[in-house]
């Protein structure tokens, strides 16, 4: 009988790469936790409309990536390509608008795109998201693209360079429409990718961020949206620069930076870097005013971002050889000896140190090989000599120093060991 295997670009996480995913999250949640953030969870599978009405019907992802399908009940349902709508979704249906002036929520998990699985993007990616609806001031915009670089930072990423842009509002972006529209008419269809062909009559704003080397050629010389923004819009916008300029964030101003998803309004950026290649964004978003009401809740507004995981992970690679040490490895000698280390051990993890034990009594020294390739720092043994004296042997690893312990006083012991994980953490903090 042939093996089955997984689904091409869907991966399986071991350690310690998956040590990445749990150390993003964290962080995530300490970071998005001190501005005021809360974690939501939301369904991984929406009805097909949700995404169509949000994203757009002409984008890329609706048109080509989505995994759709019909349910026994032949309603269309859709395995989420992204996490925003959903939230938005969650955020109508159960009246958030109603309880808080102002709300603030960050997702993590899979999303699910069809597209050429390539280095840092699978068909099932993950994502950070972070979402504010309800304000609608410049500083908000500010202090979320701070939020995302202080996260970066916090995860030791430093080469970064943040791109912005504003995309103007409902009421000046027409206008912009028809400047870049007229320009696009000069320009020989068949000189441009397939794309972009579709996208002249459907979403020409989508033209200006094509990857093909002969249409960026093309739309070289094509109108700048700041230009053409109404007067409240261009004063957002500086708002938004003057805060990064005065908190010495250090940006780009993309003038051709309009994402790829219908919904973004006024401020929107990327942060990207050079470490991953060609595709190199490893986070973005903007603001999406009116995305709520178009999904049929009250005309709130909205700003948020996303971070593709694998992305980061590729950059965070490095840290694969910090990962936290067990505190110890309970080295078992004799059988008579097994239940009373396994309780032992458990006291252990009750103080909070991490740590395995033996549960084959093998012979010493083919124990402390064990500890040794775990990594423990301290490996703790229990003979028949111990066991007798209900006593234990605490070797340290690392300086092949070892002491003997009553095990009446293993819990005073793990109480100091756990001590000195916390002080070790606290002189790692800047």
């Amino acid at each position: 009988m042939s093996k089955i295997q997984s689904i091409k670009g869907f991966a399986d996480l071991f350690a310690p790469q998956s040590y990445l995913y749990t150390f993003m999250e964290d962080t995530a949640r300490r970071v998005f936790g001190s501005y005021g953030y809360h974690e939501l969870r939301t369904p991984l599978m929406e009805y097909t409309e949700l995404f169509q009405r949000s994203i757009g019907t002409e984008t890329d992802v609706v048109q080509k990536e989505m995994y759709t399908f019909p349910d026994r009940k032949d309603r269309s349902l859709t395995l989420r390509p992204e996490a925003t709508a959903g939230v938005m979704r969650a955020y109508i249906e159960h009246n958030c608008h109603a309880r808080e002036g102002v709300s603030k929520f960050f997702t993590c998990g899979p999303m699910f795109r069809y597209e050429r699985p390539q280095k840092g993007r699978m068909r099932q990616f993950h994502q950070l998201n972070c979402e504010c609806l309800g304000a609608h001031e410049p500083q908000v915009d500010a202090e979320v693209l701070l939020m995302l670089m202080f996260f970066l930072k916090e995860m030791g990423l430093k080469e970064l360079k943040p791109e912005v842009n504003t995309l103007g509002c409902r009421e000046c972006r027409p206008a912009y429409r028809e400047a870049l529209t007229g320009f696009l008419h000069r320009i020989a269809p068949a000189t441009l990718c397939e794309d972009c062909q579709r996208r002249m009559g459907t979403n020409p704003m989508r033209l200006l961020d094509c990857k093909v080397p002969a249409c960026k050629e093309q739309i070289e010389g094509a109108p700048r949206i700041r230009e053409h923004v109404c007067a409240e819009c261009a004063a957002h916008f500086d708002t938004v620069l003057a805060i990064l300029d005065a908190q010495g964030t250090a940006y780009v101003i993309n003038p051709n930076l309009v994402r790829g998803l219908d919904y973004y309004t006024r401020t929107t950026f990327e942060v990207v870097s050079a470490d991953i290649g060609a595709q190199g964004s490893v986070a973005g978003g903007g603001r999406y005013d009116g995305l709520v009401q178009q999904l049929g809740g009250p005309d709130v507004p909205g700003i948020g971002f996303a971070c593709g995981m694998e992305r980061l992970a590729l950059m965070l690679e490095s840290r694969l050889d910090e990962q936290p040490r067990p505190d110890f490895y309970f080295a078992v000698l004799t059988p008579e000896a097994a239940n009373t280390a396994l309780l032992a051990a458990q006291s252990l993890r009750e103080c909070r140190l991490v740590g395995e034990m033996s549960f084959e009594s093998k012979s010493l020294k083919s124990q402390l090989r064990q500890a040794s390739r775990m990594g423990s720092e301290y490996c703790l043994i229990m003979g028949e000599a111990e066991f007798a004296a209900k006593s234990v042997v605490v070797k340290h690893m690392d300086s092949g120093e070892q002491v003997t312990i009553a095990r009446a006083t293993l819990r005073d012991w793990a109480a100091i060991r756990y001590e000195q994980k916390l002080n070790k953490e606290r002189r790692r903090l800047p």
